[in-house]
């Protein structure tokens, strides 16, 4: 029996699929449109054209260049950001990704705009021990200003909450009770390693595509 490895791949006018055959070495490609109300249609479509036997299926590799496109052409949901008072600006600053290496300015676009970027009382050391407790009414004054300011999707990054997240989580539940849906992304539930801009700049691009 043949052993077929599937490459799926979405864009925005077309679905693309490439079939291998690993007994005869042969590939077989085609392309159907995309089904942007379901996109998971498309890709359906797309494995039918093959006409081959599900059986014969051994792995399914699913990409998408949506998404992708979504975030260069800077489309998508409109996200805001709670984070840590005094880093509001870790998504602007960046690791000097600008014209001149020592410089403060530049065409550098942040993935979220300062508008719809909020500073809490809050912190959490590099060892995970609390040394200023979440404000919450500053949470909750965080999340109208949000709101108001037009953000559909929320997400809650803290300094060092990938060693303990509880501020985040108690800040997730307090946007639970008066967030409109449930958009809301924690940074220590996307990529819970060291470095803030590389944190913060994952969990924008995760909750982007919502």
């Amino acid at each position: 029996m043949s052993r077929l490895t599937i490459g799926i791949d979405v864009d925005g006018t077309f679905t693309d699929v490439i079939c291998y055959d690993q007994e005869s070495r042969r590939f077989h490609v085609a392309k159907v449109p995309s089904t942007s109300e379901d996109q998971s249609i498309g890709c359906v479509d797309a494995l039918n054209s093959l006409d081959v036997s599900p059986a014969t299926i051994q792995a399914i590799v699913h990409g998408t260049t949506v998404a992708t496109n979504a975030i260069i052409e800077r489309k998508g949901v409109r996200c805001g950001l709670i984070t840590t008072r005094g880093f509001r600006d870790t998504l602007e600053l960046g690791r000097r990704t600008r014209p001149q290496t020592w410089g403060l300015t530049g065409s550098f676009e942040p993935l979220i705009p300062r508008d719809l970027r909020v500073e809490v009382s809050e912190r959490v050391g590099a060892d995970g021990k609390v040394v200023t407790p979440l404000v919450e009414t500053e949470v909750r004054e965080a999340l109208k200003e949000l709101l108001e300011n037009g953000a559909e999707a929320l997400i809650i990054h803290f300094l060092h909450s990938y060693v303990n997240p509880e501020h985040e989580q108690r800040c997730a539940e307090i946007a639970h009770a008066s967030w409109p849906n449930p958009y809301v992304t924690l940074g220590s539930r996307v990529l819970r390693e060291i470095r803030e801009f590389e944190r913060v700049s994952s969990v924008r691009l995760d909750s982007a595509c919502n």
